[in-house]
């Protein structure tokens, strides 16, 4: 077992992931990459990249102008081990399946780094793309997995997020209960072949150590919240948070969101972004991509731009 609180835990736990996304993601081929590192006008920080696969325009228009639409990424991995780099192969696919940017924002890690840290991140990085590159939000497609997911819709419940939301919610076996309640339970019937529940949670830990874990940014409190935008979830069959997937969607509808709920039978956690690992992830990326297609055609029907 590697301790995650320990230094040299944590340094090869960030080494062994780096690796294994290395080794079973997609290709890089053409990719462009520009990295982001500004700040906005209140001295919020913003770093991050636009990723531009490599069946997407390469022309040197800033992305921050188009019009077409992008995707924001948050990435996963509790909130300690991943980074955009770590992503950036599928960040890459995703922007190659979908023709569409995709900007994966770089937020602070634990433990360095603790609660709200990244999910002030994750915020700073969405103003910077509605207010500073003038995206609108009916153009933005807002993706995550693992801790990714659950930092995304928390974004997605501020009340500031609710009033001019995205056009669709994405997310890859999402972090939804930072207890592992649910993972515990799951763990009895069948083990996770990637990772005990207990070690998840020790390394989620590290970011809101200190701080009630019912605060209500980290119970979110969805199902009595505004209605989500339209939102697709996709888990493994394999995995333990597959029960938080179920119960995010569940909370979703009940909310009066609208969540299309896929569980991928036998397959781990994040498997999308493995596709040299397993041939599911591609069929289930190119869903994705679909969904992403017709979220932002509704969202244009809906603006009006489209008769």
């Amino acid at each position: 077992m590697i301790p995650p609180e320990r230094a040299w835990g944590l340094w090869l736990s960030r080494q062994i992931i780096a690796r294994i996304m290395g080794a079973f993601g997609p290709s890089l081929a053409g990719t462009r990459v520009e990295y982001v590192d500004t700040t906005l006008p209140d001295g919020r920080r913003i770093k991050g990249e636009w990723v531009y696969g490599p069946r997407t325009p390469t022309s040197e228009i800033r992305r921050a102008s188009t019009t077409v639409g992008a995707i924001y990424y948050v990435h996963g991995s509790g909130y300690a081990v991943c980074s955009p780099k770590t992503h950036r192969r599928f960040t890459s696919w995703l922007s190659s399946l979908t023709g569409l940017p995709v900007f994966c924002i770089n937020y602070r890690l634990a433990p360095r780094h603790r609660f709200p840290a990244a999910a002030d991140d994750v915020r700073a990085g969405w103003d910077w793309l509605v207010r500073t590159c003038n995206i609108s939000p009916k153009r933005i497609v807002i993706a995550g997995d693992s801790a990714g997911g659950h930092l995304a819709v928390d974004l997605l419940l501020q009340s500031e997020v609710v009033a001019d939301q995205p056009a669709a919610l994405a997310l890859f076996s999402p972090l939804y209960d930072i207890t592992f309640a649910r993972s515990v339970a799951r763990e009895r019937m069948r083990r996770d072949p990637a990772i005990r529940a207990a070690n998840a949670a020790r390394l989620v830990g590290m970011y809101h150590a200190g701080v009630d874990p019912t605060h209500q940014r980290l119970t979110l409190n969805v199902a009595a919240g505004p209605p989500l935008p339209p939102t697709l979830i996709q888990a493994g069959g394999a995995e333990m948070l597959q029960d938080d997937a179920r119960q995010l969607a569940a909370d979703i509808r009940a909310a009066g969101g609208r969540c299309e709920l896929q569980i991928w039978p036998h397959q781990v956690h994040v498997f999308q972004a493995l596709p040299r690992l397993t041939p599911e992830a591609a069929r289930a990326v190119a869903y994705v991509a679909r969904f992403v297609a017709h979220a932002l055609q509704d969202a244009r029907v809906l603006a009006g731009e489209v008769h």
